[in-house]
Formats: structure tokens, sequence, C-alpha cells
């Protein structure tokens, strides 16, 4: 492989790259006569079967609930590696993004059930736009930031682990329903077992993802939502004991899995959740409460919660500016917070998942026109207020 074309995927804005041509890719097929096709592949029945066992969904629901789970998994993995010895494992390092990301959420909800309040199907859609796209974020910031200071990159990455974990909160919480004793049974033994793992130092990784899997099964089956599963194994990855290979074995999953998430996983969720029909539609259709609320609590939600909460913070002299960052910078920053993308679509299928196609419609057009607006302004705030001459340094992964 040519040397430009492997720098190219080594780089942060690549994965952000891919994310944005799997979606055009996905609009192109859902409104040319190639719709039939694209909405036919999503449907295919896959069936996976062990003895009385036995997994039936059609393609799309095995991308959600499957392949975000692979997602859910390395997100946990950096979360941990983060708290226990990374950027967020001291009060100092986590006060401005902590208190910035529960704005973030907070903010852009508020906004969304001001436009749906009346609607007791639509308000369940509460959630969509307190999301954050971490591989979207940061990939523009990589582009348009490259002579920022490193402390902004630092501080989006926190502010959006923290939005993470947040969301997955809400998931677990407000978007688990019909659960099952028997499988949630089975799925906490699964967990009990990962403990015993780690703690007695089993060095396998094999035995931890087999386990792993069990898990993410019984939750599948339990009413919890499947992701939740790849969140919680990655908890009880040791984070010192090393492999059988020898290596850490938390970061060595991490590495390994990075890029399969980053060029795979995220792009195939992109691409079977991002293609809005709009053949037929009209004005109403498309903007409706649920769609200004989405894309109104992304644009303005995010920013406006975000960067408030972190003046009034500093300015309260609780927490300081990141390192060498102005005003100016932080506000670009901010508005890249409301790139939901990834995350918001996903919420966006929970919450409506028992609705009519519309909804979804409605979703998606939302998180677009809000992602849209926070990635563009967001990318010439950074572009206009780049210190010129700065070199930008290497983020240690």
């Amino acid at each position: 492989m040519p040397s430009s074309i492997q720098a190219f995927f080594k780089h942060d804005a690549a994965s952000g790259v891919v994310l944005i041509l799997a979606a055009i890719v996905a609009m192109i097929m859902a409104n040319t006569p190639l719709n039939g096709l694209y909405n036919g592949l999503l449907a295919i029945p896959v069936t996976v079967a062990f003895g009385n066992f036995e997994i039936a969904k059609p393609l799309i629901l095995w991308v959600n609930d499957g392949l975000m789970a692979i997602f859910f998994f390395l997100v946990g993995l950096e979360i941990k590696r983060e708290i226990l010895g990374g950027n967020l494992s001291s009060p100092a390092q986590i006060t401005l993004p902590a208190v910035a990301a529960i704005a973030g959420i907070v903010f852009p909800a508020l906004i969304y059930v001001w436009f749906n309040s009346d609607d007791p199907v639509a308000i369940a859609g509460w959630a969509i736009p307190s999301a954050t796209d971490i591989a979207f974020a940061v990939g523009v910031f990589t582009i348009f930031g490259k002579f920022l200071p490193l402390s902004l990159k630092l501080f989006l990455l926190s502010v959006a682990i923290f939005d993470d974990i947040g969301a997955i909160v809400i998931i677990a919480l407000f978007y688990s329903q019909d659960l099952s004793t028997v499988s949630l049974a089975v799925a906490v033994s699964g967990l009990i077992v990962l403990f015993l793992l780690n703690r007695f130092n089993v060095r396998t990784q094999g035995i931890y993802i087999l386990v792993g899997v069990v898990v993410w099964a019984a939750v599948l089956k339990s009413g919890v939502h499947a992701t939740l599963a790849g969140f919680a194994l990655a908890l009880f990855i040791p984070l010192k004991l090393k492999n059988t290979d020898g290596q850490p074995m938390l970061e060595h999953l991490e590495h390994k899995l990075h890029s399969w998430v980053a060029f795979f996983v995220l792009p195939i969720f992109a691409f079977a959740n991002a293609g809005v029909s709009l053949i037929g539609a009209t004005m109403d259709n498309i903007f409706n409460p649920i769609t200004l609320g989405i894309a109104a609590g992304l644009f303005i939600g995010k920013q406006v919660g975000i960067f408030g909460v972190c003046w009034l913070t500093v300015k309260s002299g609780l927490a300081k500016l990141p390192e060498k960052a102005t005003w100016a910078q932080l506000y670009g920053v901010t508005l890249l917070c409301g790139i939901g993308f990834t995350m918001s679509l996903f919420i966006g299928t929970l919450a409506f998942e028992e609705q009519p196609l519309e909804y979804q419609v409605s979703v998606k057009v939302g998180v677009l026109i809000g992602s849209i607006l926070s990635a563009f302004i967001g990318a010439f705030i950074l572009a206009k207020t780049g210190q010129q001459g700065t070199q930008p340094k290497q983020l240690i992964e």
C-alpha cells in the first residue's frame, strides 16, 4: 500500500472522512432507484442458533445490536484507561470537561422537550440531541484545529468520554424494556465470572471475550439493550495484567480494535442508519417538532450549555481554561460537540423503535442538520482562531 494511503488511514481525521462517505452513499442509495436494493439489504434475515437458543434478526438489527456492542466495548476500554491512569485520573483534570459534558447533555434535552412537550410519543426522543460523535468531532478538530493547543483536543476528548458515559447510563435507564429475569441472571452470572477471571489474573484474552459473548447474548434476550454488555465487558478487562503474548491486555485490545471500529463498525452503522429517503416528502413531513428539536438541541443546546457552563466554572475559579487556549478557540470546540451523528442516530433507533418509519426520518434529518451546522461553523471558527506557527503535538495513544 502506498505510504500516502497508509498515512491517511493512520490519521485521526480519516475515520471521520470514512463516516461521511458512508453516510453519503446511504443517502444516495435511499433517494435513487437503488432504494429497493438498500432497504432489501438491511432487511436480510440473519439467524444464529445454538441448540434451542436462537437469535433471529434482520441485518440492520445485527448492526445496531451487535456491531455497536463492539463500539461500546472499545469506549469502555478507553474510559477505564483514562480514569485509572490517563487524562481523567485527577480532579483537576476532570472538573471542566465533566461539568461541560453534563451541560452538553442537559441543555439539548431541554430544548428538545420544549419543542415536543405536548406529544407523548415524540417526547421519548429527548436524549437524541444529547450525544456527541467522538469520531466526527475529533476528525474535524484534527483537520481544522492543527494549529490549536493540544490541551483543546484533550478537552474535546474528555467531554466526549463523559458524554459517552452519560449516553450509556441513559440507554440503561430509559431505553431498556420487557426485562427477562432469567436472561438477566445469566448476564449477571457472566459478569461474576469476568470478575473472577480478573481477580485471579487470568491472562488468556480469549476467555474474557468468550464469556463476554455469552453476556452479550443474555443481555440481548433480557430486554436491556445489548450494547451495554460491550461496555460492561470492558470494565473487567485488566489494565496492567499482561496477556499470554506479554502485552498489557487492555492496551492490546484497545489498539487492535481501534482501526476496526473506526473504519468498519462505525461506517457500517452510518451506512445502515443514515439512509433517509426524501422521495415524496414535504416540508411539513421534514420540518416537524422532532426534527427541529433535534437540530436545535445539537446546534444551539450543545454550544450554549457547554460554553456557558465553562465560562461560569472558569470565572468562579473552580477550573481553568485549557492551557494556552482562548475563549474563542474554546467556543469553536463547543460547537464541535454538537456533531451528534452516530450516537444520536443510535439513540434515535431506540427511542422510536416501535413507531412508524416517519419518526426515524425525522430523527435522521434533524441529526444531519444539527451535526452539519455544528461541524461547518465549528470548523470555520477553529480555522480562524488557530495560532499560526504553533507546531502540533502528537497525542499519545
